[in-house]
């Protein structure tokens, strides 16, 4: 009579078989769905702020930590529309007229570069050469604008996301932690939680960065006489939410119009660009780097680089948020947990914010 054969000559085959393919099915769905994955970063990002802001309010105040949610979104609201009411007019006609002028200036740019050997070969060398120089040059920011107002498509939704996650965030919690084993339960919570507190601080000295380079860099061209100040320096606030990138995206159009407006002040609008990247990098940074989780420099900008490419803006967007999460991760499941190497700080946590 012959002996069944053992469960593992089939069965093991054929279980390795259906985890491969089911791993396989699952990396095709978020491939599919990452800009809705990306979109749905995003809105925990704007969760993390208003909760952990909830949670400062609630502490020095009477409120609960779910009217302090509330209170924030009426106070963004009002603030906005009044910032939409005051400034709203002149931001729109200012950028109108950035539309109108860096076509020109574009041109004024490609005609003096004509006049140099170095500048008609780097001409006939870029890409699309039919196109005429100002697209040439700068079609890149007339594909990211574009991509700008189809992300916008998604704002209410990103802001309705944000504040159901951030006014109860313990179901979505319990859900994760229902996922893992009991025995891996209070371990995930403690990774729940030092990924929310370092996402808030990343996102406080964001912000606080946002700020001080969009005053900066418009009160530097505003006394170098270059039109559009304010708002080339709100833009230059806004693009510098993207590490290491942004301030190209907003230095480009500065510069063509301080160049449009006076060929030398597109040195004098390079320069204010300049020394207002060196104060953040060389003081700025550094303080607000003593509280947040530091990031590699190289690895910020290959993960920018990457991001860019497979899923464009909103890849630049949360490509160093998702950075620092992955950071944590490896730090705390693979280091700490499976190599059992606890020589390395744990990230910080605050369970007070939860």
């Amino acid at each position: 009579m012959m002996r069944p054969v053992p469960d593992r000559a089939t069965h093991g085959p054929l279980g390795v078989a259906l985890i491969v393919l089911v791993a396989a099915v699952l990396l095709v769905l978020a491939w599919m769905l990452s800009y809705v994955l990306l979109v749905a970063f995003m809105g925990v990002l704007i969760a993390v702020l208003l909760r952990h802001s909830a949670c400062a309010i609630a502490r020095h105040t009477p409120l609960s930590a779910r009217m302090s949610v509330g209170l924030i979104v009426v106070a963004a609201v009002a603030v906005g529309t009044a910032f939409v009411m005051t400034f709203g007019p002149r931001i729109t006609s200012e950028m109108e007229q950035i539309g109108q002028i860096l076509p020109e200036a574009a041109r004024t740019v490609a005609d003096a570069l004509q006049d140099r050997s170095w500048g008609k070969y780097l001409l006939n060398n870029i890409p699309g050469g039919d196109a005429g120089p100002d697209l040439n040059l700068f079609g890149a920011i007339g594909g990211t604008l574009s991509t700008v107002i189809s992300v916008a498509t998604n704002v209410l939704v990103l802001i309705a996301v944000a504040i159901f996650l951030a006014l109860d965030p313990q179901l979505y919690r319990r859900g994760v932690l229902h996922l893992m084993p009991l025995s891996q339960r209070d371990r995930a919570e403690e990774i729940l939680d030092a990924l929310g507190y370092n996402l808030w601080l990343w996102l406080q000295g964001q912000l606080l960065d946002m700020a001080v380079v969009a005053v900066l860099t418009g009160a530097g061209l505003w006394l170098i006489g270059v039109p559009l100040s304010i708002t080339l320096g709100l833009i230059a606030g806004i693009t510098n939410f993207i590490p290491y990138v942004g301030p190209f995206i907003s230095g480009i159009p500065a510069v063509l119009i301080a160049f449009a407006n006076e060929p030398s002040d597109a040195l004098w609008a390079a320069g204010v660009f300049l020394l207002v990247q060196q104060f953040e990098g060389n003081i700025l940074m550094p303080v607000i780097q003593k509280r947040v989780a530091s990031l590699p420099p190289a690895l910020s900008v290959l993960a920018i680089v990457a991001f860019g490419v497979l899923f464009g803006f909103i890849g630049l967007l949360v490509a160093t948020p998702l950075l620092l999460v992955v950071i944590i991760l490896i730090k705390m499941i693979y280091v700490e947990d499976i190599l059992g190497d606890h020589s390395v700080a744990p990230p910080e946590s605050a369970e007070d914010d939860r």
